[in-house]
């Protein structure tokens, strides 16, 4: 019965006329970066931190999450018509979206992935409500020796699912931990890394970070690749699902939806990892396996649930915990903490009616993103259409005053442009930008914790063993990485990942 009032008073918070409107903007603005390859909702939330600060703070939040899973949705359009998906997420799909576009099937492509999505959405918001009040309620046992572990955990964890080398990864976190050192010191205040630039006195600014690894550096791969956009269709018709198509993207629904939503809370995982995924399982699974990679409406159904499943599971850890399972919640956290609120369990208790009215705002979110793509298809297809010289320009023109705002410092528009190239090297190099920008974000609030654990037990390092859920955590971080250092193991995963 607690949970259904506090759904009324979710439901009751989401449905004023404002909040309605920040999430009808924010959707439609996600499905528009999701559509638009170069952009993507972390770029877009990073410009539009610094207008969050006139909004209220569950307003703000609605409009960010809308912004996040919309993106989810828009990056098919892109995958399935173009074959450039708008979003990382939306790769997979773009392997047999596209060849059923090409097969004349595009209407029913974009069909499968709005029912897949929709379902997917709606289905993880539930697992949110049902199961982020146990979890808070468990991490409010939590000491500084169990946060530090638990962020040990979901470092360990980034690094084992992130695409590519695994020695990439493990530098990329590291490189990102060393990053979050820049600043003053959280005990004594002594400046660190900061070569005698009072810019860096506070430390480097996350959505700097962001919006350079992600925006800038997006910018520049996708001006060579530009001449690859090659419309399908400019007029999608067909958008009605056959009653032999509808039971053919059941199971792949389900199985991508229950996958996705299982990883989805895993740091370094979410939609990316979970649309991966659930092809391969279907691919193996399916009995048309055949079509696979020739137009196979299963291996639409199946990525297009995960990744919108994942993408709203990934913020069971942020809200409840107050860690960030990838980027987009990284840039969530900051937006609390801009508004005053301090990420954690202790938002379900102290700001119900944010915390709520945020998972109610989810239901009607996933409602609005059905009757927008489908019915609104054709101008998704023209907004397609914009040559992307065209395009860039004004990305990076909102990127630089989203960042000039910050502080209104030029030293933070150029170290942006600085991490932009650093990003476009990374990707050269196939070292996925994801893990460093989490290990960025968590390395400070590790530190802080590990050194108030040793505090409380006079520099006794055994602190984190002795105490039981710390040192589960910690066993199954090292568990993980023996595994995934296996060599068998760890070609199997470098394979999998190049079939992406």
């Amino acid at each position: 019965m607690e949970l259904f009032s506090n759904l009324a008073l979710g439901f009751d918070t989401a449905f004023t006329l404002a909040n309605l409107g920040y999430c009808l903007f924010g959707v439609f603005i996600g499905t528009a970066v999701g559509v638009l390859p170069g952009l993507g909702p972390i770029a877009t939330i990073a410009m539009l931190l610094p207008a969050t600060f006139a909004l209220p703070p569950i307003s703000a939040l609605i409009m960010l999450a809308g912004i996040y899973y919309g993106a989810q949705y828009g990056g098919s359009t892109t995958a399935i018509l173009v074959n450039l998906p708008g979003e990382s997420s939306s790769v997979v799909t773009a392997i047999d979206g596209y060849q059923m576009a090409r097969n004349g099937n595009a209407g029913k492509a974009l069909a499968t992935a709005a029912i897949g999505s929709f379902f997917a959405g709606t289905v993880a918001t539930v697992l949110l409500a049902v199961f982020a009040p146990p979890l808070a309620d468990l991490a409010l046992k939590f000491g500084p020796a169990e946060y530090f572990s638990l962020m040990v955990l979901g470092l360990v964890a980034s690094v084992v699912l992130a695409s590519g080398s695994l020695l990439n990864a493990i530098g990329m976190v590291i490189l990102g931990l060393l990053l979050g050192l820049v600043g003053s010191d959280v005990n004594t205040g002594a400046a660190r890394y900061t070569f005698d630039m009072p810019e860096l006195a506070d430390g480097i600014n996350f959505v700097i970070v962001a919006m350079g690894m992600f925006g800038i550096g997006e910018i520049i791969r996708n001006l060579e690749h530009e001449e690859t956009r090659t419309l399908v269709m400019k007029k999608v018709s067909g958008l009605m699902l056959s009653k032999s198509d509808l039971k053919r993207i059941i199971a792949p629904v389900l199985r991508g939806t229950g996958l996705g939503s299982a990883l989805g809370i895993l740091p370094g995982g979410g939609a990316m990892l979970a649309s991966f995924a659930a092809y391969s399982i279907e691919k193996k699974v399916s009995k048309n396996s055949k079509e696979f990679g020739k137009g196979a409406i299963e291996g639409v159904a199946a990525p297009e649930s995960a990744n919108n499943a994942g993408a709203q599971t990934s913020f069971i850890p942020m809200l409840t915990l107050g860690i960030p399972s990838n980027p987009v919640m990284a840039l969530m956290i900051g937006a609390m903490i801009i508004q005053g609120i301090q990420p954690g369990p202790a938002v379900m208790t102290e700001q119900p009616t944010l915390f709520w009215g945020l998972i109610a705002s989810m239901w009607i979110g996933n409602f609005f993103l059905i009757v927008l793509n489908l019915p609104m298809i054709g101008l998704w297809v023209r907004m397609i259409m914009v040559p992307y010289h065209h395009l860039f320009p004004a990305i990076l023109m909102f990127c630089a005053i989203g960042v000039f705002s910050l502080n209104n410092s030029d030293f933070d528009v150029y170290l942006m442009a600085l991490f932009g190239l650093f990003g476009y090297i990374c990707a050269k190099l196939q070292a996925e930008p994801a893990p460093m920008l989490l290990g960025f974000i968590i390395g400070p609030m590790m530190e802080e914790y590990l050194r108030r654990a040793l505090l409380l037990s006079r520099s006794d390092p055994m602190v984190f063993f002795e105490r039981p859920i710390s040192a589960t955590m910690l066993a199954m971080a090292a568990l993980a990485m023996i595994v995934v250092l296996l060599p068998s193991l760890r070609k199997k995963r470098e394979e999998a990942f190049k079939e992406e």
